[in-house]
């Protein structure tokens, strides 16, 4: 049934007349009549019987009239919770794995319970395939994820993503003392080719990052371990169980050397999914402008490398 026309039905049980109705809406009486009348077959039933010169509605015609006006009101509810320019306010579902939980939306939340205060956050720690399915399935409303340079996640084209934040990744090995300087990351894996390594349980794009740069070395590594926790991964490297891919700004701990490479670089790079034509529901779009402000500020502020 068309809204506009279960307006016109609600109007024409307030006023009684089609003419005060179509003054009060600005059409002609003509116009009230022929919509009833769709409005009628629609529905399958009369709502108007004659009364000498005028109309009355007919029980079905009140009945409906009932429910028009909690119809109406939900639409123009409905309307005014989406426009643009209203305050923001709802629940909003955000899926995304712990160091962006921690570095992008739990410094926000004060801002927001400022700013937007009838916007409430629901967060889900997972990693980026188990977010992006989620979103995929309408399971949340934002994922936040990350790839590497070296091995970019294929995203579905029904998502859109705002870049946040990176940071630059290096090599954990144990600790005998390393050069300051960057080396060349060819050489470093070439190294360690004899060595144990260690990637994350949960996602396999660290491993993707070990097994090109190794490629380009010219060996198999031997994946030896899997731990999604870095200080597990550290732990294993200073007990001599093998190597992995660390943050460059990890404080290590006694036992365990942070090598920073080049040639190629590693970098990690965090963004924030949403799916396609949902950037105009103004709770996603007040929390996304929010996340990306300050993770320009953090970046803006961050050493070298950021911070993990």
């Amino acid at each position: 049934m068309e809204t506009r026309r279960l307006q016109l039905l609600v109007e024409l049980s307030r006023h009684g007349s089609m003419r005060a109705v179509a003054d009060e809406l600005g059409v002609t009486t003509s116009t009230v009549s022929q919509q009833i009348a769709v409005l009628a077959r629609e529905v399958g039933v009369a709502l108007i019987e004659p009364v000498g010169r005028r109309v009355r509605l007919t029980p079905a015609g009140r009945r409906l009239a009932e429910h028009a006006v909690t119809i109406v009101a939900a639409v123009e509810a409905a309307r005014s919770d989406l426009a643009p320019d209203t305050e923001p306010s709802g629940t909003l579902r955000i899926a995304g794995f712990a160091t962006a939980v921690r570095r992008s939306l739990l410094p926000i939340v004060a801002e927001l319970a400022v700013s937007h205060p009838q916007v409430r956050l629901l967060f889900y720690e997972h990693e980026p395939a188990e977010a992006l399915e989620l979103l995929a399935g309408d399971g949340v409303d934002i994922a936040l994820v990350y790839d590497y340079d070296l091995a970019p996640i294929a995203v579905d084209q029904a998502v859109e993503s705002t870049s946040l934040w990176s940071v630059e990744w290096a090599l954990g090995v144990g600790g005998s003392g390393v050069p300051a300087e960057p080396q060349n990351a060819r050489a470093v894996f070439g190294r360690y080719r004899a060595h144990d390594w260690i990637v994350n349980s949960r996602n396999n794009a660290d491993e993707l990052v070990v097994r090109t740069i190794a490629s380009m070395a010219g060996f198999e590594p031997a994946v030896a371990h899997r731990a999604d926790s870095l200080e597990l991964v550290q732990d294993l490297i200073s007990g001599g169980f093998g190597v992995g891919l660390l943050p460059r700004a990890t404080q290590p701990q006694p036992g365990v050397d942070i090598v920073d490479l080049d040639d190629p670089p590693i970098q990690l790079r965090a963004f924030a999914a949403i799916r396609h034509g949902r950037t105009g529901w103004p709770p996603l779009a007040a929390t996304l402008a929010v996340i990306s402000s300050g993770a320009a500020a953090v970046s803006a502020t961050a050493p070298r490398g950021g911070a993990t």
